[in-house]
């Protein structure tokens, strides 16, 4: 299996053919699918991290992802999507599915996840795909809509209603293959033309008459929406990938275009004001790597939590990286605007962008996933129940992983959030190191949680809709989760920064300001300096190793 270290000089030596720039603009521009580009992917064997296993690496499949997205989300979002079609079979699947549809993904077929229709977006109980039990198997009938590589697919994961009464229980997972159907049992809907990953194939398909064996069932009939649920813990948090690139991809074009731009006869980055701006997104960019290491390696350590974990890095790190790409967008100026290269590389960075805070569920879906349960939240924040050996293994990031046990997931998290639990033990490490001005930083978060916390105790889900006060409560977690992050990498990864962030804890000042929203901080600039000299492809904590 490639690692991203691998497979970033891979994708370099294809800079001046599939994986030009330019080539992958003419795509976009004219809505074409990035086949060649996507076929290097293939050839490199990265369809096979997709397989998820017990001894697979979460973390390690998100920074795949990153390399690829950083270069073109298009492709990362097209090819990443087997993974997110694959995943119902291996939450539920029985070892011989598993073991088959392996193969198939190994050999780079590529797999859809067909969840939606078109008269019913994200209400997945109104779903009016139908699936009936019919001599010895299952005849599927229905239309699924918007559906990511629908024309491109050899295999799809469908939710069906197994029963007309519909319901939690009235639903259930089949794989269909499709070159095991006669031509006319799946028609490929459509193109539709999309304002981001233009070149994608977003359409949809019809099902006539679709008959499967009765192997194609996924987990007993009725487990439809559980598995879905669970899946999506997993998918939400794959896709923090796609944004750390998109973070990577922005920061390059900013930092090319402030040291080369020159305005009054100086460098845009002798600015003060630019440099500012530089290093916020910066520290935005840092704090979104904090959470998505937090959460993809709660994948092994903490499985249990993740109906939490994964609805926050989905609300959390997409939001932040788009409101980052609005603050770079004024830093770059009219260059934001151009759709040619090279200036116009940022225009579809943006566009493209959009897209990934809106699939699997968007921002306001996780937050109200995650205020369904901010009773119990609330409650145990305020007690300071935690796994800390749990937020341990999950912080340290120079550990190997615990296996994978999909069987752990569960609906809703009995435990709560330890990390954000965890926050008092967080601060008392930070104030044992003895900086000043990381301890006041580190006390605030801790007040600020005290404060959620209290007024969490007069919480209480509203049946038939959620308040829009509510919504702000939930963003306010989201970011204390992200500042518990911070911390806890800071506490238990001191050598793996590089020295120009580590040094006097510039990157943890940086982003707990910007955790604060404080707009002026020497943190900012100090980062900006940081982003200036950085040379590798990804802006990372982690070494420059991804």
């Amino acid at each position: 299996m490639i690692s991203a270290a691998a497979l970033e000089p891979l994708l370099a030596r294809h800079e001046s053919g599939a994986w030009a720039p330019e080539a992958l603009h003419a795509l976009d521009t004219g809505e074409e699918f990035p086949a060649d580009a996507v076929a290097v992917l293939d050839d490199a064997g990265l369809a096979a991290s997709y397989v998820l296993t017990p001894d697979s690496d979460f973390p390690a499949l998100v920074d795949l992802i990153r390399t690829v997205a950083r270069r073109d989300l298009t492709a990362a979002i097209a090819h990443g999507k087997t993974f997110l079609g694959s995943v119902p079979v291996w939450i539920a699947g029985t070892p011989e599915q598993a073991t088959r549809l392996a193969e198939r993904v190994r050999a780079g077929d590529p797999v859809c996840w067909g969840l939606t229709e078109r008269d019913h977006g994200s209400d997945l109980l109104a779903g009016e795909l139908a699936a009936v039990e019919e001599d010895g198997g299952w005849r599927l009938d229905g239309e699924k809509w918007l559906i990511n590589n629908a024309g491109r697919a050899r295999l799809g994961c469908v939710l069906a209603r197994t029963d007309p009464a519909g319901g939690a229980r009235g639903f259930s997972f089949f794989l269909v293959d499709r070159e095991q159907l006669p031509p006319d049992a799946w028609q490929v809907l459509p193109k539709v033309r999309t304002h981001g990953i233009r070149g994608a194939d977003i359409s949809g398909f019809v099902l006539h008459g679709a008959r499967v064996p009765a192997e194609a069932l996924i987990g007993a009939p009725g487990d439809g929406i559980g598995i879905v649920l669970k899946s999506l813990q997993l998918t939400r948090t794959a896709c923090v990938g796609l944004s750390l690139g998109a973070a990577d991809h922005a920061l390059r074009l900013a930092r090319d275009f402030t040291k080369e731009r020159e305005l009054y006869g100086r460098r845009l980055c002798d600015l003060p004001h630019i440099r500012r701006i530089l290093g916020r997104a910066a520290a935005a960019a840092l704090t979104a790597e904090a959470v998505s290491s937090l959460a993809t390696r709660s994948v092994h350590a903490m499985p249990g939590e993740l109906s939490v974990t994964s609805a926050i890095a989905k609300a959390y790190v997409p939001t932040t990286v788009q409101d980052m790409l609005g603050r770079l967008a004024e830093l770059l100026g009219v260059r934001s605007f151009l759709t040619s290269p090279p200036g116009g590389g940022f225009a579809k960075l943006e566009r493209d962008h959009r897209i990934c805070a809106i699939f699997d569920g968007s921002t306001v879906v996780n937050r109200t996933a995650l205020l369904t349960q901010m009773g119990r939240l609330g409650r145990l924040l305020r007690r300071g129940t935690a796994d800390t050996d749990a937020v341990r293994t999950a912080a340290d990031l120079t550990t190997r992983p615990a296996p994978i046990d999909p069987a752990r997931l569960t609906l809703t998290s009995a435990t709560g959030c330890s990390l954000v639990q965890s926050l008092p033990g967080a601060y008392e490490g930070i104030r044992a190191h003895g900086h000043p001005e990381l301890t006041a930083l580190a006390e605030t978060v801790l007040e600020t949680g005290w404060q959620l916390a209290a007024e969490l105790a007069d919480f209480i889900p509203v049946s038939g809709g959620l308040p829009s006060t509510a919504f702000r409560l939930a963003e306010r977690y989201e970011r204390l989760y992200a500042a518990s992050a911070c911390l806890r990498v800071f506490l238990h990864n001191p050598d793996r920064p590089a020295e120009a962030l580590a040094k006097d804890a510039l990157w943890l000042r940086a982003c707990l300001a910007h955790l604060l929203d404080l707009p002026d901080t020497p943190a900012y600039d100090e980062l900006a300096l940081a982003v200036l000299d950085w040379t590798g492809p990804g802006f990372t904590l982690l070494d420059g190793a991804v």
